[in-house]
């Protein structure tokens, strides 16, 4: 008999943990590190995953080193953002009707057993918090319109299903905007500590042009005007000469704003392309500056601190890593990252205090240890194993031997 969202399972004793491989499908827009946060958590989570089971990954774009099956879903920039949105549901609904153990889903609509929340809710950003005749008039957008209901569609009650966030604020906001039929769990990113490497260091602060004694700060980010890149520019102003900042995932619109707005800065400013690894320059940076607006998590901050670096981050109005937090211990937390005279004080302070500097090194590197991708991956594995047994439950007559693969699922 066959359990309905699993592959059919078979009535032979499982001889080993090797016999209990799950055939797993990822949904993510794109697969690749350079895409941004969220698309890098999936490949970490994917990265852990495919040591145990069998990984398809559905996506429009791709771009990794991963043991895994593609399945790429064709885009194209002529239709709107929220018909691909929508297309891609529909395309993903078709495609893992049958076949897969657990569909893992990075994006919006119904699909999936498992659904990853990495961003702001966009009922949230855009509807709550207005009029009600304001409210009528925005849902009669189409795209508005779309992109809530395929929201919406992953917190409908359903056998095996589980819905996840990577941060409290990310849930908390969830669940003032809609009444979840699922209870959301949160389960943030990971990381990996990184050891300083001398070498890299030297070839890639000559690369950015900066010197021995120069302070190098750093900001990662694919959308970096939406990360603060204003308020930085505005306190590297009030900066001493030496002081020199690299913006890693700049864009067209990042070079624009800095050659209409701030020419006077262009030759303390080095603007790198979005890159696959972003390790280099964090191994050259003396300090990671996140002065975000909008972050539901913020894996950038946590990557720096990976790599032995001071950290400065908004509070956790603006960023969901500050909830794990303590200021000037495990980092400068800014109350207003709008205000540019604060962040170039806490520029200042981390660039010349050096006691102040290793403690908080030394006290991020705790951090570090509690957000491991292997634990991250263990969660997942529990919620995957979870999921199995809800709809083996739920099925009337389990075929002989169904119970063993739950009992079998974990990470060893």
């Amino acid at each position: 008999m066959n359990v309905p969202g699993l592959i059919k399972l078979s009535s032979k004793p499982l001889a080993s943990r090797a016999d209990a491989r799950l055939r797993i499908a990822v949904l993510v827009d794109r697969f690749g590190k350079r895409f941004g946060g969220a698309e890098s958590y999936c490949v970490n989570v994917v990265a852990a995953m495919a040591m145990h089971h069998e990984i398809t990954v559905i996506a429009h774009e791709f771009e990794h080193d991963q043991p895994i099956r593609e399945i790429r879903i064709h885009k194209s920039d002529m239709w709107p953002s929220w018909y691909r949105v929508w297309r891609f549901a529909q395309k993903a609904q078709q495609l893992t009707r049958e076949g897969y153990d657990i569909v893992h889903s990075h994006v919006n609509g119904p699909t999936g057993h498992v659904h990853t929340v990495h961003v702001t809710p966009f009922k949230y950003r855009h509807i709550a918090g207005k009029t009600i005749g304001q409210q009528a008039l925005a849902m009669l957008s189409l795209r508005n319109l779309a992109y809530v209901h395929l929201e919406a569609a992953r917190l409908k009650l359903e056998s095996g299903r589980h819905v996840v966030t990577v941060s409290p604020a990310t849930r908390d906001q969830i669940e003032s905007v809609y009444t979840p039929e699922v209870d959301i769990e949160v389960v943030p990113p990971g990381v990996r500590p990184v050891a300083r490497d001398a070498t890299l260091r030297r070839q890639t602060r000559a690369s950015l042009g900066w010197s021995d004694n120069e302070t190098g700060y750093l900001l990662v980010a694919r959308n970096p005007l939406r990360k603060g890149l204003r308020a930085l520019l505005l306190a590297m102003r009030q900066m001493p000469p030496d002081a020199r900042l690299a913006v890693v995932g700049a864009n067209e619109a990042t070079r624009n704003f800095i050659d209409t707005q701030f020419p006077d800065l262009a030759d303390r400013i080095c603007l790198v392309e979005p890159v696959s690894d972003v390790s280099r320059y964090y191994q050259a940076a003396d300090i990671y500056v996140h002065p975000t607006l909008n972050d539901a998590f913020a894996m950038a901050p946590l990557e720096a601190m990976a790599h032995g670096l001071p950290v400065i981050v908004s509070s956790v109005q603006y960023c969901g890593l500050a909830q794990y937090l303590t200021h000037r211990r495990d980092a400068w937390i800014l109350d207003d990252p709008n205000d540019p005279q604060a962040l170039a004080q806490a520029m200042l302070r981390l660039g010349h205090d050096d006691l102040l500097r290793r403690g908080i090194v030394r006290h991020a590197s705790r951090i570090v240890d509690a957000f491991a991708w292997s634990k991250v991956a263990e969660r997942y594995e529990n919620i995957y194993r979870e999921s199995i047994r809800e709809r083996l439950n739920s099925t009337p007559a389990l075929p002989a031997g169904a119970e063993r693969i739950v009992a079998s699922l974990s990470l060893s």
